[in-house]
């Protein structure tokens, strides 16, 4: 049974000398892996569309032996280049895309997450690397997974709490404007950090 969906390709790595897996997040299906076969030659009809962070409408033919589905057809839709001119952006993209892939479970919907990455990846090129984009997006993930800190429970400072909430609350669009002193954002590391051991058990590696 052949199936379509629009994803974001979070991870690839080769299968044989000339195919590739692909691992998706998509928003109806979640996350899901294929195997685009003959990718990896010059002359394939995927050639060029397969890389990390790459947009698409695709299809593929489920596999009835193992969760690796066979990829057909592919349109690419958006390549962000941008966050290849910079290799912060692309070290807190793979971050990202690296505790999706620990935190969620495979072939279940994932449209908020979907969304989530979608616009990190957006609002990436826009500024400088810096760390709020990072702990933004934990908190924003924490919110989509049903973690959301309970912060009066805890002894974090008042002004640590309202930088917690806004950046869990706010568009991306809007992140640029937010400030906080040193102190407050070695409490918020230091907070992020133990929450995301305690609830998910490790870190992924290359957290900024």
């Amino acid at each position: 049974m052949t199936e379509s969906a629009t994803g974001i390709i979070l991870r690839t790595r080769p299968l044989t000398e000339t195919s590739l897996i692909v691992n998706w997040l998509t928003a109806a299906q979640g996350r899901i892996s294929t195997v685009a076969k003959g990718a990896r030659r010059p002359k394939s009809p995927f050639a060029g569309k397969l890389d990390l962070f790459y947009e698409a409408e695709f299809s593929f033919t489920r596999s009835r032996r193992s969760d690796l589905h066979a990829l057909r057809e592919m349109n690419l839709q958006e390549t962000h280049a941008p966050l290849r001119r910079e290799m912060g952006w692309l070290q807190q993209a793979s971050y990202a895309a690296a505790l999706i892939e620990q935190s969620t479970e495979r072939d279940t919907p994932l449209p908020a997450i979907h969304a989530l990455l979608h616009g990190l990846l957006t609002y990436l090129p826009l500024q400088p690397p810096q760390p709020r984009t990072v702990y933004a997006f934990e908190l924003k993930l924490l919110e989509e997974l049903g973690l959301r800190p309970e912060l009066e429970e805890t002894k974090l400072s008042a002004a640590t709490q309202k930088t917690i909430h806004a950046l869990t609350h706010h568009d991306w669009s809007e992140l640029s404007h937010l400030l906080a002193t040193a102190p407050q954002a070695r409490e918020l590391r230091q907070f992020l950090h133990r929450f995301l051991l305690f609830h998910l058990g490790r870190i992924p590696k290359g957290r900024p």
